[in-house]
């Protein structure tokens, strides 16, 4: 390798090592944003006659929990609070 190119190589190293870690630091950063951008709700599970609810979860969220607690029966409620009460009727 001749003196020029082994230079040419030691200045891009440093430079091309910063574009990397800026490109994965900035990739993780867009994963956690938009994972803060979804909506949160009400997780409404029906399991063995009995419904429950669990609140402030995105419907991914729910989705897996439902899964794991083998439930009859799920949805989810955007944007809404669990809603454990009577109706006054």
């Amino acid at each position: 390798m001749s003196k020029g190119l082994a230079r040419q190589l030691r200045l891009r190293l440093p430079l091309l090592t910063m574009l990397i870690v800026v490109a994965l630091v900035s990739a993780r950063s867009a994963a956690v944003e938009a994972d803060s951008r979804e909506f949160k709700g009400a997780c409404y599970c029906r399991a063995q006659g009995e419904l429950m609810c669990t609140a402030n979860v995105t419907a991914r969220d729910c989705d897996l929990r439902s899964k794991l607690a083998l439930c009859d029966e799920w949805f989810w409620k955007e944007r809404l609070a669990c809603w454990n009460w009577g109706y006054g009727g």
